[in-house]
């Protein structure tokens, strides 16, 4: 099986890369990002290069039978600037949609949306037939691929498929820029032994997954035989509010001497810290899957970049 990952290089894609490089059904691993990639081995191929490029497309449809496309401008960073936003989450992607459906309509075509294609406030719980209602210009680009690869695949034209992980933690150095990095700054400030002031309070609930765990789910979509009639679906998560993981840090790393402080900033505290409970029943009966626990979850998230080389 050859199977391409878009943004290899990335927290995710790097991750997604590590789960992919050892399982015996891939014959042939195409790994590709506009920063050349470090991962080598006999059946990996790497291509450094922007995937809007019609020769990276071509290489990337070339024999594919399974595609996760991880690469995004996100956040805050779609906000500052719509033309670069637009050309990557929407223009690319969608060109090689359509490149793929031209010639190898067969292939799995995995995409990363994102919990963003919601309207804040959150219903209580959120299940599959919440409405959509993006509020951020990223959100709403990954919607419109959402609805774009739903159509082709109800029309049999791709084999299409879009998740939306939650919270993904955690990046060690995340982009002060992203409204949500203090999230996983949390978790490497602890272990550190560094202080950190949260914009949320302590009782605020949140939903949160390990980057092993998303990593995980996006491998399993590309490899499900059968996924059935629905096609964009919010992936299983753990809900839990922040004293709880506070708390769950301190007992992974006991002898830290970190101090937290909660102060509530209204805009971040609303956006993500009100969340409600979570009903993933497709993803559940599709054999998705959430973190164990807190543990389990604050354990796989902590990975050291030499772990997944």
């Amino acid at each position: 099986m050859k199977l391409v990952v878009i943004g290899a290089g990335g927290f995710v894609g790097t991750s997604v890369t590590a789960c992919l490089r050892n399982m015996p059904e891939i014959e042939r691993l195409t790994l590709v990002d506009t920063v050349p990639i470090s991962a080598s081995g006999p059946k990996i191929e790497t291509l450094t290069g922007d995937f809007a490029d019609p020769a990276i497309r071509r290489r990337i449809c070339d024999g594919a039978e399974a595609v996760i496309c991880l690469a995004a401008i996100l956040g805050g960073a779609a906000e500052k600037n719509y033309a670069l936003a637009r050309r990557v989450n929407l223009d690319a992607t969608l060109d090689l949609v359509e490149a793929l459906r031209d010639t190898r309509p067969e292939t799995r075509f995995v995409f990363a949306s994102t919990i963003a294609v919601y309207a804040m406030p959150l219903p209580d719980p959120v299940t599959d037939a919440t409405p959509l209602r993006p509020a951020m210009v990223y959100g709403a680009q990954k919607l419109m691929m959402e609805v774009a690869l739903s159509n082709l695949a109800a029309r049999g034209e791709l084999d299409a498929v879009s998740l939306r992980p939650s919270g993904i933690m955690a990046r060690d150095g995340a982009d002060a820029a992203l409204k949500s990095a203090f999230m996983s700054r949390l978790f490497w400030c602890i272990k550190r032994g560094e202080d950190i002031v949260l914009p949320v309070a302590e009782e605020n609930r949140t939903w949160l997954s390990s980057v092993r765990n998303v990593a995980a789910n996006f491998v399993h979509a590309a490899m499900l035989p059968e996924i059935g009639s629905v096609r964009a679906f919010t992936l299983p998560a753990l809900s839990m509010c922040y004293g709880e993981l506070v708390e769950a840090l301190r007992r992974r790393f006991p002898s830290s001497r970190s101090k937290i402080r909660f102060s509530p900033e209204p805009e971040l505290a609303a956006l993500f810290g009100n969340y409600p409970r979570l009903v993933t029943e497709t993803a559940d009966r599709l054999g998705f899957t959430r973190d164990a626990d807190v543990e389990a979850l604050v354990r796989n998230a902590m990975i050291e970049e030499e772990e997944i080389r």
